[in-house]
């Protein structure tokens, strides 16, 4: 990992009609609109699934980093967050984020270490730490054997 602090700096431009073209250098543009729920057109990124997207994204990448450096062997990780958009005195903000993580691990694991790291992930995560609304981990881990 390199020292902090980190930047991060994107490109954002917009007509009076059309979508929104997202970029950074070296990486991919994303088109943005805003979402069904605001009069766009619901078939692109908007800056609320964009955060969204953001709080599961770093917690899975999080704990991928974390149970490796903890020498911890997993098989897969699938996660889910809803994020609520409501109004709260009279203005429009996130009110909580809801994530669900489905965590397989080889049989004979240990599941408590596991949602020790996986509550660690959710912990140490930059993004949901900047952030003023609550947030919810619902974990469910199963167990497979491994494949040869």
């Amino acid at each position: 990992m390199q020292p902090f602090p980190h930047h991060y700096t994107i490109d954002a431009s917009v007509l009076p009609a059309g979508d929104a073209p997202l970029s950074a250098e070296g990486i991919g543009v994303i088109e943005s609109a805003p979402p069904r729920e605001f009069g766009g057109p619901g078939n692109r990124w908007s800056p609320e699934a964009l955060l969204t997207a953001a709080v599961v994204d770093c917690f899975i990448l999080n704990f991928r980093g974390i149970a490796q450096l903890s020498r911890f062997e997993w098989i897969s990780l699938k996660a889910r967050t809803k994020g609520t958009v409501d109004r709260v005195d009279g203005k429009m903000r996130f009110t909580h984020f809801d994530t669900q993580a489905e965590l397989v691990l080889p049989e004979g694991a240990d599941a408590e270490r596991a949602r020790h790291l996986l509550h660690k992930a959710e912990t140490t995560c930059p993004i949901s730490n900047s952030l003023s609304c609550r947030g919810q981990l619902t974990i469910n881990i199963s167990f497979r054997a491994k494949s040869v």
